[in-house]
């Protein structure tokens, strides 16, 4: 089997996990710092805003059983894809939205399914969402993994307060 990874930022890791891995094909979520020029950065350090990188997932697939394609359809529909500021309560460059690509065929299909967004009427303003080469991953500390299934309560709270949870109901119920 060859497995690939693909890099996705959308605001606070925590609620980027859950949504990739429950999916078929996924063999592992990873949360972490990508983009920034700080080798090995921090929580502390990243969270300040000063080392560039954003909080983000890793994602480890197979890519027979689910496609980059499918994977960026995925990450609209957990973000604010007009929102190029933060991602709903969390806010600065380190929840900025990026999706990370590995090779020209990735760039494409990221580039194409923005364009497929936009164009759709979805949202009344412009979609906002980098596409970058994706960079050094640095995986977060292990308190961050899998925190929705380690803190489920206080991942629910955050997830329903931070606004992403109303939103995504308002904007991607279908």
């Amino acid at each position: 089997m060859a497995v690939k990874k693909a890099v996705f930022a959308g605001g606070c890791f925590w609620c980027m996990v859950k949504p990739f891995e429950t999916q078929p094909g996924i063999l592992s979520v990873t949360s972490g710092y990508t983009g920034g020029h700080v080798p090995n950065p921090t929580y502390e350090q990243v969270t300040t805003g000063t080392t560039g990188h954003t909080e983000a997932v890793e994602i480890e697939y197979d890519p027979e059983i689910i496609t980059y394609a499918q994977l960026v359809e995925i990450y609209w529909q957990q973000t604010d894809p007009t929102d190029a500021l933060g991602q709903f309560a969390d806010r600065g460059d380190s929840y900025r939205p990026v999706i990370y690509y590995s090779d020209e065929a990735e760039r494409e299909a990221a580039e194409k399914s923005k364009q497929q967004l936009q164009e759709s009427g979805r949202f009344d303003k412009p979609i906002v969402t980098k596409i970058e080469p994706r960079t050094t991953f640095y995986p977060a500390e292990e308190y961050h993994q899998d925190y929705y299934k380690k803190n489920k309560i206080h991942y629910q709270l955050y997830r329903e307060g931070s606004g992403r949870a109303g939103f995504l109901r308002k904007n991607w119920k279908d």
